[in-house]
């Protein structure tokens, strides 16, 4: 699974969905999600923090954003 990035409709704020990387087989089943902020429109996103959760949980998160307007972007993985 690749690195899904999602940025909102005032392109300030960002999440990343990737796989959770672990030797751990329970492991298997989880997602991590990053929480990043942008202060200016060139400027790097900055990492405010990260959690983790089961794919059904992130999978739901990831449906909600793209409802509430939050659109895919490639823009900032280069700095990621």
């Amino acid at each position: 699974m690749e690195k899904f990035t999602l940025i909102n409709r005032q392109r300030n704020r960002i999440k990343i969905f990737k796989k959770f990387k672990s030797a751990l087989p329970q492991a298997e089943e989880v997602m991590e999600i990053e929480y990043a902020c942008v202060y200016k429109r060139s400027s790097k996103p900055v990492i405010k923090g990260s959690r983790i959760e089961t794919l059904e949980i992130a999978r739901e998160e990831y449906k909600e954003l793209l409802a509430e307007g939050w659109m895919k972007t490639s823009i900032y993985n280069h700095y990621l």
